[in-house]
């Protein structure tokens, strides 16, 4: 039995964030992506070729058997692989920041593949807590769902007010933000704890949110003085930023 052009329309229109938020879904695709997320959201949809349901068995939801053409024409990848599936959105009550965690916050990151990058490289890193002012993209469009590789299945984003949630923080609370004027992140003292503040590609941190930065750091470029490029990209910057707090903590 074909897919039902209402089922391809549909997939489509997941596209919308405002029809993602209306339905509390969004969508996956590949069976990396697809398998890493089935252990962490109930799907409420697949659309699969036959191999795939051969591997993995028929979920308990709606389950729609394609052919690699109905797949093609569903998809929103130039080239699918197997499987789409569309997931329940989880729920989007704030965790509060707990003293001894180490977190992100993203301040207007508007690139979803810088963003799905990020979610990733927190991943490996080990930050399972991202939090996101509400001009960073939506952590579940399907390119970003894509970039991330799986590993929104392990990162929880929250999307809120980083002013607010800054300046409810502890006094003396480490907030560390990557600024052009901050201290040589290589030198500068880590703490084990903290939130630390990545920018918007363009203009870095706003300054209504970089006044609550107390550890200012620079990623600084060698030799120091030569003429560079303006800045690294925010994804590249987070890597760097991550790892040498993991390599001293």
């Amino acid at each position: 039995m074909a897919i039902s052009k209402a089922r391809i329309k549909y997939v489509h229109a997941l596209e919308q964030k405002k029809i993602r938020n209306a339905e509390g879904v969004f969508v996956a695709e590949g069976p990396k992506v697809v398998g890493d997320l089935l252990v962490a959201f109930r799907p409420v949809l697949i659309i699969a070729t036959s191999e795939w349901f051969a591997r993995n068995g028929r979920l308990d939801c709606e389950c729609v058997v394609v052919t690699d053409e109905e797949l093609r024409r569903t998809s929103l990848l130039q080239h699918p692989q197997e499987v789409i599936a569309v997931f329940e959105k989880p729920s989007e009550a704030l965790v509060p920041i707990e003293e001894g965690q180490l977190v992100l916050a993203l301040d207007g990151v508007q690139d979803p593949g810088n963003l799905g990058t990020i979610i990733r490289i927190a991943d490996w890193f080990g930050f399972t807590d991202i939090y996101c002012s509400k001009s960073t993209a939506d952590g579940f469009s399907p390119k970003v769902v894509q970039a991330a590789m799986g590993s929104t299945a392990r990162v929880r984003l929250h999307y809120t007010d980083l002013n607010t949630l800054l300046a409810g923080l502890p006094e003396g609370f480490p907030v560390y933000g990557t600024l052009l004027d901050g201290r040589s992140i290589y030198t500068e003292p880590l703490e084990h704890q903290g939130v630390i503040i990545m920018g918007n590609e363009g203009n870095g941190i706003s300054a209504e949110v970089r006044r609550h930065v107390n550890h200012p750091l620079l990623i600084p470029n060698y030799p120091l003085g030569r003429p560079t490029a303006d800045s690294l990209n925010v994804a590249v910057a987070t890597a760097i930023t991550c790892a040498e707090f993991r390599r001293r903590l």
